[in-house]
């Protein structure tokens, strides 16, 4: 979550610090989270952020699952306060390192939460698939049979992007649904088919147009690949597009070695057979126009699993929180609108799109309003 200098805060944060008085200090906590998280800076910003933080401490383990060990880090606070939270990260190679999971993470553990990051494998390969609900039940499942670790025996479940979605899959499945006390889905998707064609043809479920961001058809592209080249192109193509994927991440951080990357993913295009070529291609220049229209026929057959697909999923028995940018061209918010609408029969739903967030990131500048409705989102949140 990038930090950026608001000029509008001040007022607003005094304003609100004022309705303090008269709201409680659940507002106060939630405020004092979204401060931090939107790395406002400032005397006041910084006091507020600053509201009843705690050290915490850091440790790697390995988590058992149904599909094996995966790497994890634990934030422990040395004064525990709240549920402790299972964080999933979106699609991304550096899985549990990724700077925004890290920064949510230690704001939550700054807040007295203890957290725990799981890191699937098929995400850090940037794949989608049935096996990573599965994972986060099953480290869901882990911690909260750990009393030093989830006392109570509950725990929150918190999932950025796509994790979003499956961590609601997660939080209905019967083994879990007892053991959850809320889900927060983070700018994630309702319906994997639904979004996927998005992605393919900018078409959102009302039937208006918004363009989509070309990362998203790269990925489906990686992972459906298998359905457009012959079997010995297959790895040669993901590991361009992976290289190309690579370097998209690193513009955030280091744009000459971004370039660098960027290079490499044209050399590899060049020692690729056709059709891999064509397709390396067509990513190495963003022509969503063209890849989109290949990859839609493929779209339900490689979505159809409904355990990918929160809105065709039992629904969880606890409260589900969905945030979501309201301009996001990677999952539309239009997916947690009507994800909240598919739940709302069966389960508590509060639901949220602001001008305040890109994609699952607090990096965007709006009014006061809308700072106001965000602190009330994670205030509600975090007291449940």
């Amino acid at each position: 979550m990038k930090r950026k200098t608001w000029r509008w805060v001040g007022i607003g944060l005094v304003a609100m610090l004022g309705a303090l008085v008269f709201v409680g200090a659940d507002w106060l906590r939630g405020l004092s989270f979204v401060v931090r998280a939107a790395g406002m800076q400032g005397p006041v910003p910084e006091a507020v952020a600053g509201f009843r933080n705690a050290p915490f401490e850091k440790s790697e383990l390995r988590v058992p699952t149904r599909h094996g060990e995966v790497r994890a880090r634990l934030y422990r606070p040395r004064e525990v306060r709240g549920r402790t939270v299972v964080l999933t990260s979106g699609v991304h190679a550096d899985g549990i390192d990724e700077p925004r999971l890290v920064k949510l993470a230690e704001d939550l553990a700054r807040g007295g939460q203890m957290v725990l990051s799981p890191e699937p494998p098929d995400l850090l390969r940037y794949e989608i698939t049935p096996r990573l609900p599965d994972i986060i039940e099953d480290a869901a499942l882990w911690v909260s049979g750990r009393e030093d670790l989830a006392p109570g025996g509950k725990v929150d479940l918190f999932g950025i992007s796509f994790s979003g979605g499956l961590s609601v899959v997660a939080a209905g499945r019967p083994a879990l649904r007892d053991k959850v006390a809320s889900t927060l889905s983070f700018g994630g998707h309702g319906d994997l088919p639904r979004v996927l064609t998005f992605l393919c043809s900018g078409q959102l479920p009302d039937g208006s147009h918004l363009t989509p961001h070309d990362y998203g058809v790269v990925i489906i592209l990686l992972n459906v690949a298998d359905r457009l080249v012959p079997p010995e192109q297959v790895e040669p193509l993901r590991e361009g597009i992976r290289t190309f994927l690579r370097a998209s991440h690193q513009t955030q951080t280091d744009r000459k070695l971004a370039e660098e990357t960027f290079a490499h993913a044209r050399v590899l295009e060049t020692r690729m057979p056709e059709p891999a070529s064509k397709l390396m291609g067509y990513v190495n220049l963003r022509n969503v126009a063209a890849l989109g229209p290949l990859l839609l026929p493929l779209v339900r057959e490689f979505a159809a699993d409904p355990s990918m697909s929160p809105a065709r999923s039992p629904a969880p028995a606890s409260p589900v929180y969905l945030l979501h940018g309201a301009g996001d061209t990677v999952i539309p918010s239009m997916e947690s609108v009507l994800l909240a609408q598919a739940l709302r029969p069966y389960t508590e739903v509060h639901q949220l799109s602001t001008p305040l967030i890109s994609h699952a990131e607090v990096d965007k500048k709006a009014g006061a309003a809308d700072m106001v409705r965000m602190v009330g989102f994670w205030a509600s949140l975090l007291d449940e």
